[in-house]
């Protein structure tokens, strides 16, 4: 999943959303050097990951990025199902709400600065200012994290295809984000819960 899902599925649980949110810049056992609750929410977005990965919706999902974009197609997803997660009524009922839990998490992760990696710490001023969670509400957001995606990958060079794919699935897309997600959250949820009590 993409950094909207990875900070609904904190639990408004300040610790668990710094290390839900920085664990991609976490590399090998450099997690040992954050307090308990980072390493926990580092544990929980890579629970997240696995289970995202592997889930036979997500596979679903993915194939109508495969033949363009190959092992790629999952970075795609992660952004898609945030724009669907955006637009969930279910989960955020209006769109102050959803904006309100967009500045929340910022505010969460400025507060928790000191823990941020230096490259995370680097991109939270942008992701603040053009409040990038929310805007995955809209086609132009995800047009612009596709660029980006693209940007930071090594052996892509078109975005464009993959936000045709987007458009000319839509439906499809949705349909497998709304069969998804709520499995994603209970199992998020309990694993948070056994993280908790370990």
């Amino acid at each position: 999943m993409n950094f909207l899902a990875h900070a609904y599925l904190s639990f408004s649980e300040p610790g668990i959303l710094t290390g839900n949110m920085i664990s991609d810049f976490v590399k090998g056992r450099k997690k040992f050097d954050f307090p308990s609750m980072v390493q926990k929410g580092i544990a929980l977005h890579r629970a997240i990951d696995e289970f995202t990965d592997f889930h036979p919706v997500t596979q679903n999902a993915k194939a109508f990025f495969k033949k363009d974009y190959r092992l790629y197609s999952g970075a795609f997803i992660d952004v898609v199902f945030d724009h669907f997660l955006a637009n969930d009524k279910n989960q955020f009922a209006t769109d102050a709400a959803l904006d309100l839990f967009c500045q929340s998490t910022y505010a969460s992760l400025q507060m928790d600065s000191c823990e941020l990696p230096p490259k995370f710490l680097q991109m939270l001023p942008y992701m603040q200012q053009q409040n990038w969670l929310y805007h995955y509400k809209f086609a132009e957001g995800i047009e612009k994290s596709f660029g980006g995606l693209v940007r930071r990958a090594a052996y892509l060079s078109d975005s464009a295809t993959a936000f045709k794919i987007f458009n000319e699935h839509y439906d499809e897309l949705g349909e497998c984000y709304h069969l998804f997600f709520p499995a994603l959250k209970t199992f998020a949820f309990h694993h948070l819960s056994e993280l908790n009590n370990s």
